[in-house]
């Protein structure tokens, strides 16, 4: 296939560097602009606010310095950066159809179980809804030496 424009998430982990690597190989062979994005999520308040822990994000300026820093290997490849902000699926498939996006590719974390249902799936989410072809990409298992 020859795409004009790429499409790949981050979220700053080793799952979104092996996306990044894949996204990057298909941009420099079809001469493609890779947008990169990550997607700041918006909290929620619920309930009272003495019940709600969490750690604290990154704030908005931090997120851009480390979305800056996010580039394909390969410096031939023509890049873009984009941060959005919202639930990530929406906010992903929203500027892929804005851009005019040939493909998504987005990294997975390979989760299952109780820790899918309560952390839930972005990935599916864009593979469910998103109207181009998406590329999902599960960060290889480290191989043990052998002795």
């Amino acid at each position: 296939m020859n795409f004009k424009k790429i499409l790949v998430s981050t979220d700053f982990s080793s799952c979104s560097d092996a996306a990044l690597t894949m996204a990057t190989a298909l941009a420099r062979d079809s001469g493609a602009t890779l947008l990169i994005v990550h997607v700041e999520e918006i909290p929620l308040a619920t309930g009272s606010a003495e019940f709600l822990y969490s750690v604290p994000e990154p704030n908005t300026q931090e997120l851009k310095r480390m979305l800056a820093d996010v580039k394909p290997r390969d410096p031939r490849v023509v890049c873009e950066h984009h941060l959005l902000a919202g639930d990530p699926a929406e906010a992903i498939i929203r500027t892929a159809e804005q851009e005019g996006v040939d493909i998504i590719v987005i990294g997975t974390h390979g989760r299952t179980g109780l820790t899918r249902l309560l952390m839930g799936s972005v990935a599916e989410a864009i593979v469910r809804r998103a109207t181009c072809p998406v590329l999902t990409v599960k960060q290889p298992t480290p191989v043990a030496a052998t002795a």
